[in-house]
């Protein structure tokens, strides 16, 4: 089995114990309504009959009308795995094996399983074509391939059961068998099968699966063999020529996301300086306030759901799709795992506080497709209302954000050798293995809400290693990492670091504190980030953003509501020398901190209250904007 990997390796979520007052609610609630609901939804619109009727245990033709209607079954189960991981739930359990053993009576005795075309052969031509594999520019059946296998691996090691494993490995074997050199040269139009390989291959060591991972890389761009499936697709040039993120942001994102896997695991530094060349390039010039990714909708300049050019960031039509937000957290924290800089974890904070969670409604069973920074309260791309819904006909947002949740706590800790990582700060504890010694990692905070931190250190004997410490962007002087927004002033508050007690030098490296010492059971570090109202400008070439000022307190991104601002807030402008005040508001939208003050409007002077941007859209339609003139609008 091949050795190498990512030099930082993430601290596995079941080893993570959440308690604290922000995340822990949202991962229950996903639990206990999302979850339901969601399988809800996929047994009304047909989506788990599909399965029984490709198994021939039920007639009838296919319900849907997107081939990759069987991935939200996956990505549910996938969810599902996950949770089940975090807590046991005898009953939900249950009723996802009863889903999988459908599944497994719907594969082919060769291994495939594709619903649409076993329940329909001649129907599925559409996307299809009219053999497997014959036009999978559109049929989507590798991408619903590559969500088996990480929903099989995520359920077998929560349950330890292998049904499901099993049908994905017999799918695995049969694409090795009709993919690769010397065989079908061909990719998926929707790039997700090599991460759900590379999975099949760490969890088996089969090293097939990952060399097949590999060889759709590769041939990604590649049209000797086949037809330019296009820009969209992310297939107008060989990955190792890309310079700029373009196309369907979902499929980019999954695809470089894959490229930081399958480099690491093969040591390919070419891998690795394309998707170094692809994050400058979007987060230079590409990256929303909120981490969204995605200027483009449904209009006549490109086919929807996909990059702008540089610097085009619109406000009321962005697009940013809960999924390539999600997305853009895979790819952020997998670069943070080969390069150890804390810039990806300020983007990964960035869009999971902001951009993530957005997408998902206060009470877990309403959803945003996309997620505009500005709304008229009447109409939004692709879903054709600025309102939540509690399902879409392309429900790829919803399940994925579900599987997202519960393994949120992975994301927080991570060792590389004697240096233990703190990249994200939440109440809760964790257990952890440092030089082969168990480590016990308490942390105690009030983030996002409150900066002060502290860590405690519970060992078993005294042991030498390097707490690394991550200092965010945010905290000095940075919102993102590149010059795309800046702080309009400085802020005059200082960063503290203590230890046991004792004031401790901030010693950078990758903006993280380093703190190397004998550890002692009981050690303690305290971490103090300071919090003021912070207002952010862009950089002169995002038109839609000149003159325009947005508001953030510590991670988190606000914007004024219709239903807090006397309805209207599109004729709000908010001046330089507006005060405002941070207060937390346990009851209201959760317990949230909102900003307050005076802001200037089309009738004069008028109260002003700012709240989480990840909150809006929980009240009904109405208007909605992140960034605000910074001087009184022309009447």
């Amino acid at each position: 089995m091949n050795q190498k990997d990512y030099p930082i390796q993430p601290v596995g979520f079941t080893k993570v114990r959440m308690t604290d007052d922000f995340w822990a609610p949202k991962i229950e609630t996903n639990r206990t309504v999302t979850i339901p609901s969601i399988l809800k939804r996929c047994e009304e619109t047909g989506r788990i009959n599909n399965f029984a009727k490709a198994a021939k245990l039920k007639s009838g033709n296919y319900a849907g009308v997107w081939p990759f209607d069987d991935t939200d079954v996956y990505k549910l189960i996938e969810a599902a795995g996950f949770s089940l991981g975090l807590r046991p739930d005898s009953e939900l359990e249950r009723t996802l094996d009863d889903v999988i053993d459908l599944i497994a009576a719907a594969q082919e005795p060769d291994g495939y399983l594709y619903t649409w075309r076993t329940i329909d052969p001649v129907g599925v031509r559409e996307w299809g074509g009219p053999e497997r594999w014959s036009n999978i520019a559109r049929s989507h059946e590798h991408y619903n391939a590559g969500h088996l296998f990480e929903a099989a691996v995520a359920y077998y090691q929560s349950t330890g059961k292998r049904t499901l494993l099993d049908a994905a490995l017999k799918y695995a074997d049969l694409l090795d068998h009709d993919f690769g050199p010397g065989k079908r040269r061909d990719v998926d139009g929707h790039p997700e099968v090599e991460l759900g390989l590379v999975k099949l291959y760490r969890l088996t060591g089969r090293e097939r699966y990952l060399r097949l991972a590999q060889f759709f890389i590769d041939e990604r761009g590649r049209h000797e063999h086949r037809r330019d499936y296009g820009e969209y697709h992310v297939d107008a040039k060989p990955v190792l020529e890309m310079d700029e993120a373009r196309g369907h942001v979902v499929r980019a994102a999954y695809l470089f996301s894959g490229m930081a896997d399958v480099g690491a695991l093969t040591g390919s530094s070419a891998y690795i300086a394309a998707i170094d060349r692809l994050w400058a390039n979007v987060v230079f010039k590409k990256l929303y306030i909120t981490g969204g990714m995605g200027a483009i909708g449904e209009s006549g300049k490109a086919v929807g759901e996909s990059f702008g050019d540089n610097f085009e960031l619109p406000n009321l039509t962005a697009y940013n799709e809960t999924c390539a937000s999600i997305a853009n957290a895979f790819w952020n924290h997998r670069m943070f795992l080969l390069h150890g800089e804390a810039k990806y974890l300020d983007v990964l904070e960035r869009v999971a506080y902001n951009g993530i969670i957005s997408g998902v409604s206060l009470n877990g069973d309403e959803f945003l497709y996309p997620n505009p920074l500005e709304s008229d309260g009447k109409w939004a791309f692709n879903v054709g209302s600025p309102t939540r819904s509690q399902w879409f006909e392309c429900a790829c947002c919803t399940a994925n954000i579900a599987r997202f949740l519960p393994a949120f706590p992975g994301y927080i800790y991570a060792v590389k050798d004697a240096v233990l990582y703190i990249n994200l700060f939440a109440a809760g504890d964790a257990d952890v293995e440092v030089l082969g010694t168990a480590v016990h990692l308490t942390q105690a905070t009030r983030y996002p809400w409150d900066g002060t931190v502290t860590l405690t250190v519970g060992l078993d004997r005294p042991l030498e290693f390097e707490v690394h410490v991550r200092i965010p962007g945010w905290a000095h002087e940075q919102p993102v990492p590149s010059d795309l927004y800046r702080y309009l002033d400085e802020s005059a508050e200082k960063i503290v670091l203590k230890v046991n007690g004792t004031p401790a030098a901030i010693d950078l490296a990758k903006s993280f504190a380093r703190l190397r010492r004998t550890w002692k059971n009981g050690d303690k570090i305290e971490l103090v980030l300071p919090m003021p109202i912070r207002r952010v400008i862009a950089l002169e070439a995002v038109e839609e953003d000149a003159g325009k000022v947005a508001l953030e307190r510590g991670p988190i991104v606000y914007c004024a509501e219709g239903a807090d601002n006397g309805g209207r807030v599109l004729d709000l402008a908010l001046p330089d020398q507006a005060g405002l005040q941070a207060e937390f508001r346990p009851g209201f939208l959760g317990g949230v901190v909102v900003l307050s003050g005076k802001a200037v409007g089309s009738s004069g002077e008028r109260d002003f209250l700012a709240i989480p941007y990840f909150a809006w859209a929980n009240r009904g339609a109405g208007e909605m904007a992140v960034w605000l003139p910074r001087t009184r609008l022309k009447t």
